[in-house]
């Protein structure tokens, strides 16, 4: 299991980019915090089903679908985890 709590916001990018080039086999030099999941990543709504699916998986942490349904680019992934990391120490 991935220990969120224990990460940088740096080292949680890495770790979600790392990720998402190795689930949907893109390449991961060119992922950036910027790059929308849909529009330039061609990400539809099943794989982002299962990518909410592999990040329980991975870090034992729920995203609530409400928060997932507005998470549009890989910052706003790592934001989502850096809020779960921070409501979970509180």
């Amino acid at each position: 299991m991935v220990v969120v709590s224990a990460m940088s916001r740096e080292e949680l990018y890495t770790w979600v980019a790392d990720l998402l080039a190795e689930m949907f086999e893109l390449d991961r030099a060119s992922l950036t915090l910027e790059s929308n999941l849909y529009a330039d990543l061609d990400i539809d709504s099943i794989d982002a089903v299962d990518l909410a699916v592999k990040l329980k998986q991975m870090t034992g942490m729920r995203l609530q679908p409400e928060v997932f349904k507005q998470i549009r680019t890989i910052g706003d992934v790592v934001d989502a985890l850096v809020n779960l990391k921070a409501e979970q120490s509180a």
